[in-house]
């Protein structure tokens, strides 16, 4: 080989070397800025979420513009930050810096790991996991293969039900995909998919089943995906897809629930954390056994039998779940431990699937604490519950939470899946694919609502005028709820309402049992010459929970977790460590605590409406700004120090209250991101003491808002709304604070105690009308044909018990004329008796009589 000849390859080898030596020094530049970084202490590589002597890898340093250098290096942001729980979704590393010799791999909750990958814009990839788990999880991200970890952010997993649809392949008539295999249900299946969601030109179709071994309820209990067979392969990536089913090979059957995957189809049959998208976990009748699609009712009916012996076996959970609010008002009030169920949703048209005649149905956001057991309520369109023992619509208890519930992974915790297994299967067994429901609500009947008692329910009594342009006693409100509103005005969970208007950070409430803390944060409202102030922040936690502040942003409300924003913008709902927060919108967070505390944030005018809801669990043991929880309206008030306000009348006194109230340095749960917050609260007394607010309503007829308020503020509530407009100088502040009384009241309302008598039955042979069993409820009763009423044909609902007597069908009979027939018998037999003797002694004496006559007559001896 000539010289010329060998040169290609010798400058092949060159610029190799080249190249090598291009990485070698680029990576020997990163490692000594690395080194110099740790010398002078500015690297976030492992301290992310920590504040540096000389810069900060705190999430707040973005804001105050004192970020180590490195900051976006290692305490990155991945985008989308959420996908489906069964994984998939291809998320890349914002900000961080790669090249095309880093290797990816991915960490998710500290031990599952994915491979990922560098694209052509040298930007990092990992593809989420299959996970057992919903809610934040630890990520942690290494370019070396897994040698290290040096990059740190979070990624949320979502059910699959609370996912939306553009995020997930979508059976097309899934109930045909449910049936499919009954009578009259057959013919092609079809799904759909976004095909954005899987970046390959060819793609295969799988089936994954779900299944759960060993014994329940002991460490053997086991849940798993398993791949099961491939639906087509190397298909074009067109978003759809159709098919027609047939039975499963022996033994795959057997696997009753999954969900399809759609991925590429450069990837070998069942491979592990490849981009995909799957479908909502479904019943798998499509894939069943010859024997289902022959006779599925009789198939169905052995599966129920088996789940019904199966129930017989296993721990009764009922009776620590919570019981179902009364009325569909109180369960939609009811906020801090109870939320829509996704599947049966009246605000999106009310397509009840599993409720027929249903309109609505809410689940218990926590699990029962010894079985992780769920329960689910379900209401008609006139607000009354609908009970399993009057229609196959009715409210079902869960032996597994369909949320899933920590610490997750194993059954019966397991989101979704568990349910599945265990709540929802056995309904098809003996509902849908047969018609034996009373197997199933045998071991799954509603709870009625006898013993729900609605937040804080208790007694509440009347109170004198507290705010100084009060005309009337005020009556203390029956119902509890909680609410600060407008310059901020208070209402106490037993029904006193004052008005403070301090500058700071104060204590709503304290619960030193349940160690639950809300604070709120006040600011001045700014352009006018009156000193009013406003809520902007509320910071909150429960426990060891993380601290959930809600606060006043440029474009509605900001939500932060720990410090660090959390953006909605995919989805609306997020469990986080020991608490849980629903932001439908810009303008509305909701905020759930285990112990069924709930904190609603409404923004109205540009301030925070916050209404404060606990159950029974907190009655004495809540102090702060929002008084204490016992239904006595005289001890609210009361200084931090424990002495009562001594004037309720004196808007000083309540100031001095108020302040009394303002939060410890350190106990503040606030984020400092801002130097006005710095310099404001921070660095500043958490009461400002140099702030002296408007104490009294400036009554002028010469107040160019004296007619706007007395146009606005009318009615009920109106005190508040005149003290908006006129010492707030804003109509519209008056307004919002109108608003959120009148919303208040009806929260009020809604929450209302209300009595049941609980479930009446139909008696056997009989019907009844009426399945409302509440205070003045009627239930009649009638009989089949052929069979009389004994009992009560109508019975009323008063003071928790029903009038009147148990209602039986009986079948008629003639008494009387049987008591007569046997009388007029027993007489004919004595008639017919008495005749016999006495023809008997006749004919005894006629023959002696006879024998005589012969002893007379002549001859007669010899």
């Amino acid at each position: 080989m000539t010289l010329y000849e060998a040169a290609p390859k010798l400058n092949k080898r060159g610029d190799a070397l080249t190249l090598r030596m291009e990485r070698f020094t680029a990576l020997t530049f990163v490692l000594l800025a690395s080194c110099l970084c740790r010398t002078f202490g500015q690297t976030c590589e492992g301290k992310c979420g920590t504040k540096l002597d000389s810069c900060s890898c705190h999430p707040t340093c973005e804001s105050l513009q004192g970020c180590c250098t490195d900051y976006k290096e290692f305490c990155v942001d991945v985008r989308p930050y959420s996908g489906t729980i069964l994984g998939g979704t291809d998320l890349v590393v914002l900000n961080a810096s790669f090249n095309e010799s880093s290797q990816i791999v991915c960490r998710f909750n500290h031990d599952i790991t994915t491979v990922g990958y560098v694209d052509e814009r040298s930007r990092g990839h990992c593809i989420s996991p299959l996970l057992m788990e919903t809610g934040w999880v630890p990520l942690q991200i290494s370019s070396d293969n897994g040698t290290t970890f040096s990059r740190d952010g979070a990624w949320l997993s979502v059910h699959t039900g609370k996912l939306d649809n553009k995020l997930k392949a979508i059976l097309v008539n899934s109930t045909k995909w449910q049936y499919y295999g009954t009578p009259t249900v057959g013919g092609r299946l079809e799904m759909m998919w976004n095909t954005s969601l899987v970046r390959a030109e060819r793609v295969n179709v799988e089936l994954w089943g779900y299944r759960e071994t060993g014994d329940p309820y002991s460490d053997t209990w086991r849940g798993e995906w398993t791949y099961l067979y491939s639906l087509a392969k190397d298909q074009p990536n067109n978003g759809s897809f159709s098919f027609l089913p047939k039975p499963a090979e022996k033994g795959l059957s057997a696997w009753e629930v999954g969900s399809v995957r759609v991925s590429g189809s450069r990837h070998p049959d069942g491979a592990w954390n490849v981009e995909a998208a799957w479908t909502e976990d479904h019943a798998l009748a499509w894939h069943l056994e010859d024997a289902f699609r022959h006779n599925s009712a009789a198939w169905a009916l052995d599966k129920c039998l088996a789940w019904d012996r199966l129930e017989g076996e296993l721990p009764r959970f009922l009776g620590e779940i919570v019981d179902c609010p009364c009325t569909l008002a109180q369960a939609r009030a009811d906020t801090g431990r109870f939320h829509t169920d996704y599947g049966c949703d009246i605000d999106k048209g009310s397509v009840c699937t599993y409720h027929p005649g249903s309109v609505h149905c809410v689940r218990a956001i926590q699990a029962s604490p010894t079985y992780a057991a769920g329960q689910q309520c379900c209401y008609d369109s006139t607000g009354a519950q609908v009970l399993t023992a009057d229609s196959i619509g009715g409210s079902t208890p869960d032996r597994a939470h369909d949320w899933g519930s920590p610490p997750f992974r194993s059954p019966p915790r397991v989101p979704g899946q568990s349910h599945w297994v265990y709540d929802v299967l056995s309904f098809y067994y003996c509902c849908l694919w047969s018609d034996h429901c009373r197997y199933y609500f045998k071991h799954r009947p509603s709870s009625d609502c006898r013993r729900y008692r609605p937040p804080g329910s208790g007694e509440r009594i009347r109170i004198p005028p507290l705010l100084p342009f009060q005309r009337a006693p005020l009556t203390a409100l029956p119902a509890p709820p909680a609410v600060v509103f407008g310059d901020p005005h208070f209402i106490t969970f037993d029904g006193v309402s004052y008005s403070f208007n301090g500058k700071g950070e104060y204590t709503l409430v304290s619960s030193a049992k349940k160690q639950l803390t809300v604070q709120g944060r006040t600011e001045p409202v700014e352009g006018i010459k009156n000193n009013a102030t406003k809520m902007t922040a509320v910071a909150m936690k429960e426990a060891s929970s993380d601290v959930v502040e809600v606060r006043l942003g440029p474009n509605g409300l900001e939500v932060l977790r720990d410090q660090k924003g959390l953006s909605f913008a995919e989805q609306s709902w997020m469990d986080l460590q020991g608490v849980s927060v629903f932001s439908p919108t810009s303008t509305n967070v909701t905020v759930m605590f285990p112990s069924g505390a709930g904190v609603e944030v409404r923004l109205r005018a540009g301030t925070l409406t916050t209404s404060v809801l606990l159950p029974d669990a907190f009655a004495g043991d809540t102090l702060g700004l929002l008084g204490k929880m016992n239904g006595a309206a005289a001890d609210d008030l009361v200084l931090s120090d424990g002495q009562p306000v001594r004037n309720h009348s004196d808007p000083e006194d309540l100031f001095s209250f108020g302040a009394s109230w303002a939060v410890s340095h350190d106990a503040a749960l606030f984020t400092y991101d801002s130097q006005k917050l710095l310099d404001e609260y921070y660095n500043a007394p958490r009461h400002d003491p140099d702030f002296i607010p408007e104490f009294w309503i400036p009554e002028s007829p010469d107040d160019p808002l004296a007619n706007e308020a007395s146009q606005i503020c009318s009615g009920e509530g109106s005190r508040f709304c005149r003290f908006d407009v006129l010492v707030g100088r804003s109509a519209s502040m008056g307004e919002a604070a109108k608003a959120s009384f009148h919303s208040h009241m009806s929260l009020v309302d809604d929450l209302r105690p209300v009595i049941s008598c609980g479930w009446l039955s139909p008696p056997t042979n009989g019907k009844k009308e009426g399945t409302t069993y509440l205070q003045g409820a009627r239930v009649r009763f009638s009989c089949d044909e052929g069979y009389a009423l004994r009992g009560s044909s109508e019975r009323v609902c008063h003071n928790g018990q029903w009038s009147g007597e148990e209602t039986t069908c009986v079948t008629p009979s003639n008494v009387a004329g049987i008591v007569a027939g046997s009388v007029i018998g027993a007489l004919a037999l004595t008639v017919i008796m008495t005749t016999i003797v006495l023809h008997s002694r006749r004919q005894k004496k006629r023959k002696q009589a006879d024998a005589r006559s012969e002893e007379d007559a002549p001859g007669a001896a010899f």
